[in-house]
């Protein structure tokens, strides 16, 4: 009979996570030795870990920590969102999102090609897929990070923890680098509610803004049908969706018919050029629909929407601030989940 009792099984129990019948065995077949029964354990675990890693890992949190001079984003994919609420799980987010600020782990290759407490990451992981039994994934992490004094960066984390933001800013000075962190922080939640999907209009692959205009033009013209319908206000109809394709020729051409609808309209010359920018702008805003959903800078800012996101980060910093660099991750994001028939589940299991 092997050399322990109730209190080694539940010492185990209380270091590895483990079951109560796994411990027990593993003493077992360890005589007794503690430390080889964590080894055999950690064996058993990563064969269980093996099975789990089969399964798909759609659910989940983002982890965001910021210090003074760089700021980590990481996505960690469990399989279902009651194993993202556990304290163990949000102990091993912890552990992970330390291990990458802490060695400038960048990307999610990086960390996953790293080694975290004199052992390989994969192992390590391995181990906590083994305990709290569902397959883990880091799949996605972002960083930005400076040492320039000049250079601002924040971040914000929604509540949920289904959502980060980290944003960058290059600032003419030091004062308005500690000035527009606070504000970076604020536009980081505008970005995690209204989901921008890159930093600004130049950064579209412009075979993406083409396939998109015929689309969205028609969208307005549905829209426009239904507000005819209720006897509301028809919305303009654009000819373009993003800035890209307005150059200086096609805004040379809008503006000269907007100078043809004054003159028909009989408004004198003289006050031409105080009405002229204001419709040009109307005529922007009009032809730039994609900007405005998907680019952050271009999007009207949730706390003033007098102005888009760039426009008031010039306004903050008296133009000595631009936003440069940008990260959002949401959960599950590009992820296709399998939809699994429960009755034949259910059948399967019990063959």
């Amino acid at each position: 009979m092997a050399n322990f009792g109730p209190k080694d099984i539940k010492r185990l129990r209380e270091t590895t996570n483990a079951g109560m019948m796994d411990c027990k065995k593993a003493l077992v077949e360890s005589d007794g030795d503690f430390d080889k029964a964590i080894a055999w354990l950690r064996e058993k675990g990563l064969g269980a870990a093996a099975k789990k890693a089969s399964k798909v890992a759609a659910e989940g949190v983002i982890s965001v920590k910021v210090g003074d001079n760089k700021a980590i984003i990481i996505e960690i994919n469990s399989q279902t969102d009651f194993v993202a609420q556990n304290d163990v799980f949000k102990g091993v987010v912890e552990k992970i999102t330390q291990h990458a600020f802490d060695n400038n782990l960048g990307d999610a290759d990086a960390i996953n090609n790293s080694e975290i407490d004199g052992q390989p990451f994969a192992e390590f992981l391995s181990l906590q897929i083994a305990t709290i039994g569902e397959n883990l994934v880091v799949r996605r992490a972002g960083m930005i990070s400076s040492d320039d004094e000049t250079f601002a960066i924040n971040g914000y984390l929604h509540a949920n923890s289904r959502v980060g933001v980290l944003l960058g800013a290059k600032c003419e000075d030091k004062e308005t680098a500690e000035k527009i962190k606070a504000e970076l922080k604020n536009i980081a939640m505008h970005a995690a509610a209204m989901g921008p999907k890159t930093l600004s209009y130049t950064d579209f692959d412009p075979q993406f803004v083409a396939d998109e205009t015929n689309g969205r033009i028609e969208k307005v013209k549905k829209e426009n049908e239904e507000l005819a319908r209720l006897g509301k206000a028809l919305k303009n109809v654009p000819e373009f969706v993003s800035r890209q394709q307005l150059t200086d020729e096609i805004i040379e051409k809008a503006k000269e018919k907007i100078k043809e609808e004054l003159k028909a309209e009989g408004k004198p010359e003289k006050i031409w050029d105080k009405i002229i920018p204001g419709k040009l702008d109307r005529y922007i805003s009009d032809n730039t629909l994609l900007d405005q959903e998907l680019a952050l800078l271009d999007q009207k800012y949730v706390m003033d929407d007098s102005v888009t996101v760039g426009e008031h980060i010039k306004k903050v910093s008296n133009g000595k601030a631009e936003i440069t660099d940008f990260i959002r991750l949401e959960v599950g994001e590009g992820i296709e989940v399998k939809e699994e028939d429960f009755a034949a589940e259910v059948a399967k299991q019990m063959a």
